[in-house]
């Protein structure tokens, strides 16, 4: 079997060289190479294409924004310290009966795993919901070339910062990198460290939900739990709506207070929001 249309990207990575698997590749019938190294010896594969670049990793990003920028549909980014993957994956369960949806698989959210899940976009999507992962500066500016999010979301940003940060701050701003263009950014109002970086460095269309807050786009009124569930009272535009969610645990209701405001944002009824 020969793999024609398949192209190998061989990345040089902390602990693996991409570049060792193509021998194994090729013997296989890859037929089609993404190289970095100038020390490579291409006479080896006399029917194997090769293409050099100085950076593989950059240029199969660079590949990816590019599949992405033919595309026109509404591109949700997720991310935060917890919860990206949940809300991702939950917040597509809800929306699946309205659009068809593009998202990562699993928890590719690094750079290369941002970069294979945006080229899993194709023409009969409707939607992008993409979550972005960063352990260092940098990072996300990366990844926002990639995703370019239409709309946001913040879940959390724990209470430790990072050693690859200074500060929690400073995790906060890298992490607000991902939505530099957004039009508009769902977030929790009560975390202190989000809501001050995003009210300055935020777009102007902010969705924000909040425990203590009353003036946030989504504020939860009330609390109460059963044996397997919670039951959550929230208001918005001043009209009092209830929610039951299977879920008892913090995390989780967080989880579901971030997709209940992007689903009002979107216009789904609140009956779909239940069932969702």
């Amino acid at each position: 079997k020969h793999f024609n249309h398949h192209l190998f990207v061989a990345i040089k990575g902390l602990r693996h060289d991409g570049h060792e698997f193509i021998d194994e590749l090729y013997k296989k019938g890859f037929r089609n190479f993404l190289i970095e190294t100038s020390n490579f010896n291409p006479s080896h594969f006399p029917k194997a294409n090769f293409l050099l670049t100085n950076n593989s990793l950059e240029a199969f990003q660079n590949i990816a924004r590019n599949h992405r920028l033919k595309f026109n549909i509404p591109i949700i980014g997720i991310t935060g310290s917890n919860g990206k993957t949940i809300v991702k994956e939950w917040l597509s369960t809800c929306l699946q009966s309205h659009y068809k949806i593009c998202k990562n698989p699993k928890s590719y959210n690094s750079q290369v795993g941002v970069s294979l899940s945006v080229l899993g976009l194709n023409s009969s999507d409707e939607i992008g919901v993409f979550e972005a992962g960063i352990s260092q500066k940098e990072e996300m500016k990366k990844l926002q070339k990639i995703i370019q999010p239409s709309f946001g979301i913040f879940t959390n940003i724990g209470h430790a910062h990072s050693e690859n940060f200074n500060s929690l701050k400073e995790k906060v701003e890298e992490k607000m990198k991902l939505f530099i263009e957004t039009k508009r950014l769902v977030y929790c109002k009560d975390n202190k460290e989000i809501h001050k970086v995003v009210s300055q460095k935020g777009p102007s269309k902010l969705i924000s939900w909040s425990k203590q807050d009353i003036s946030a786009f989504l504020f939860l009124k009330g609390f109460s739990q059963k044996t397997e569930k919670s039951i959550l009272t929230v208001v918005h535009n001043q009209i009092e709506k209830i929610f039951t969610v299977p879920f008892k645990d913090d995390a989780s209701i967080e989880n579901c207070l971030h997709i209940i405001c992007v689903l009002i944002s979107l216009n789904i009824s609140d009956n779909e929001i239940q069932q969702g």
